[in-house]
């Protein structure tokens, strides 16, 4: 015991050293982080970025990388001091399309003759090639009553220049996340390579191509025969409570006409509907959509849309997994998607004649799915617990898994890093509730650990067999703990039932869940010290925190991050007004007693517990006015607590430095409350 606290204090303090077989926080950030891939049209060569950190800079820079199938000839085609991203081959496979400094460039697949293929005063993003190599769509905020670029300059200079910078609101949605949304909307733009004449697709437009919310990344795309594009858009007004993207599809010619009447609403219903991808046959077009309006984490069922018929039929009723990308196999037979499947994330394939469902890839958390053209080999990003993403490949059984790439090997190499175990307990009613369970590096079974209770956040979310940039469970257990982190009531990867028993009951079944799953892990795992308990999460994750505090008095020490504390207050100043009417079952107005039942602000008065409250002034979606009243009600009770506040981040701590300061303050502040 006295030989694990030595080194738990060590880490609390020390974490920052280089130079230990412990995983620091320098380690986390001088990691590489590989982003998308793009394959070739031949199959022969992976596109990917990768992202680097210093913290000397307090920054991250994006660079594009080539590295054969095989896994030979890693080589750089874009590094340099400016970030590059965003990459894409030319459908005859002689050129990559990429961005940098928000225009888009072209350049061999060698990197050499580099061009810019853009230079527009509002920039350029998302890279979509048509299938014909000679048109290329993407995205640009404009002002929708301009109609050129120098339009769109005066506005932005004489808005600078006027010492005035008060704004006048009169719908909602004025800002979104971490930015006030202005007046700017996103518009689709098509460059027209052999004229280099670009055009605004959506001109006039109100309505913004992607989505703001709950779109893909493949929101807009070419029919295989390049002269049709489909398109996701939320024809809605009332942004704050509408859930309801669309899919259009719209000739080329016709969308340069800027007439809207012209699009052609291919979904239905009032759910969010995203993702158009067309068959490589040009039979059908695929997109996932949800059923019930105003409900961000519904199923996502696979639809078919026949382009000759119309007609639109669900593949999905026949399982019960929410689907997130999709692609379609070269010969238009099957649909390859992955979706979470409790704690990773899976590939599946899905017949489209007989919807049958078949499990591929079923291990770790995997995305970025690629079929190569010869239908033989699926490729994807694949992370754990262990190793950030890195790139794989498998055979269409799920066999032959092969590691492509290893970015990273140098420095996790000098770790012992141990990989999740899970264990199952009852949660209310009886209902089984999976945990993941991580050990410290070289575990001494004999010995006692303190644990740490992770919360995730969403609700709708989950803790998965993944190597977290911000909440990561190996900086935990480096510390010296037992990382136990609950898929409580609303997790994914369970089922939609599972998921939905969170809504309208966020203190209640939930709480039961975590707190015998907490249980379990004490009564079962000999190694955990039952003196020392601590707990910490974000977001939904922070609002648990908080009803722990007015609820119990188990633990040593809490971490309230990004927290719900007043659900009425948070209510008036959230921006997406759909997911708090859906969760409160209504308006405060309409449903106040619920909004009171679970209101952590309400109970406060019994917390005994050490809180530290974290909270970034940018955070629109849990505004920083919930951490403000939390650390009001603490010191006003006397309540050990303590106020870690950035002025310059946002729902997440994303600046190397800053994240530095919150491992710091996080390890203090535990360490601090360990009883010896």
């Amino acid at each position: 015991m006295k030989k694990l606290f030595v080194i738990f204090m060590y880490l609390s303090v020390n974490l920052f050293s280089q130079g230990t077989s412990y995983f620091t926080y320098d380690d986390l950030w001088g990691l590489k982080r590989i982003g998308g891939i793009e394959l070739s049209p031949d199959g022969k060569t992976i596109a990917f970025t990768q992202s680097v950190y210093s913290m000397d800079l307090n920054k991250g820079n994006s660079d594009i990388y080539l590295v054969d199938i095989n896994g030979k000839h890693l080589r750089p085609f874009k590094n340099s001091p400016k970030s590059e991203a965003n990459p894409k081959f030319s459908p005859d496979g002689k050129k990559i399309a990429f961005t940098r400094e928000g225009q888009i460039w072209l350049a061999n697949i060698d990197g050499s003759n580099e061009e810019k293929l853009t230079d527009i005063y509002s920039g350029a993003s998302g890279i979509v090639w048509s299938k014909d190599g000679k048109k290329i769509a993407f995205t640009s905020s404009v002002y929708p009553d301009c109609g050129d670029m120098d339009c769109n300059k005066f506005r932005d200079e004489k808005k600078e220049k006027d010492p005035v910078k008060a704004s006048i609101f009169t719908e909602l949605m004025y800002r979104h996340w971490n930015d006030w949304r202005g007046e700017k909307r996103s518009h689709l733009f098509l460059l027209e390579l052999d004229e280099k004449k670009v055009t605004d697709l959506t001109p006039g437009s109100v309505f913004d191509v992607p989505p703001i919310a709950l779109g893909s990344a493949n929101d807009y795309t070419f029919s295989p025969e390049s002269d049709e594009i489909a398109f996701t858009m939320n024809p809605d007004k009332n942004l704050a409570v509408s859930t309801n993207n669309e899919i259009y599809i719209c000739s080329i010619e016709d969308l340069k006409k800027g007439d809207r009447r012209l699009y052609t609403k291919i979904s239905s219903g009032l759910g969010n509907d995203n993702q158009p991808v067309y068959s490589p046959d040009g039979k059908y077009i695929a997109f996932v959509s949800m059923e019930r309006p105003r409900f961000e984490a519904d199923k996502l069922r696979i639809m078919l849309y026949d382009r000759k018929t119309g007609n639109i039929k669900s593949l999905s009723d026949g399982f019960d997994f929410s689907a997130s990308e999709i692609i379609w196999s070269p010969d238009s037979k099957k649909i390859y998607f992955t979706a979470a499947n409790k704690v990773n994330q899976s590939v599946f394939s899905l017949d489209i004649a007989n919807a049958n469902l078949s499990e591929v890839v079923p291990h770790c958390v995997n995305s970025g799915i690629i079929l190569t053209p010869d239908s033989k080999t699926l490729l994807f990003l694949r992370q754990c617990a262990t190793f950030p993403n890195e790139i794989f490949s498998a055979g269409l059984d799920g066999k032959n898994i092969v590691q492509i790439t290893n970015v990273n090997k140098e420095l996790l190499s000098r770790f012992s890093l141990n990989q999740i175990e899970t264990f199952w307990s009852k949660g209310e009613d009886g209902t089984p509730v999976q945990s993941i369970l991580l050990k410290p590096p070289f575990f001494d079974p004999s010995a006692k650990y303190p644990l740490m209770l992770l919360i995730h956040g969403g609700p709708q979310g989950g803790w998965t067999d993944q190597f977290h940039f911000r909440w990561n469970y190996q900086m935990f257990a480096n510390a010296g703990y037992v990382v136990v982190a609950p898929n409580i009531r609303g997790s994914v990867g369970y089922g939609q039932k599972f998921t939905d028993e969170i809504s309208g009951d966020w203190g209640g079944k939930a709480y039961t869940d975590l707190m015998n799953a907490v249980d379990y892990a004490i009564q079962n795992f000999s190694f955990i010290d039952e003196k020392n308990q601590f707990a910490a999460g974000a977001s939904y994750g922070g609002y648990m925190i908080n009803w722990l505090a007015g609820h119990t008095d188990r633990f040593n020490a809490l971490v309230s991050h990004a927290g719900v504390f007043n659900l009425e207050s948070m209510y008036g100043t959230t921006e997406e007004l759909w997911f708090t009417e859906w969760e409160n079952k209504g308006t405060p107005w309409e449903n106040r007693a619920l909004y009171e039942k679970f209101s952590p602000h309400r109970f406060i008065h019994n917390c005994k517990t050490p809180v530290l409250v974290v909270h970034g002034a940018y955070d629109f979606r849990v505004p920083e006015g919930q951490a403000f009243e939390l650390f009001t009600s603490l010191q006003r009770l006397g309540v050990e607590s303590k106020f870690l506040y950035f002025p310059d981040e946002t729902h997440f701590v994303s600046k190397p430095q800053n994240s530095r300061l919150w491992w710091k303050t996080v390890f203090d502040w535990l360490g601090v409350h360990y009883k010896n």
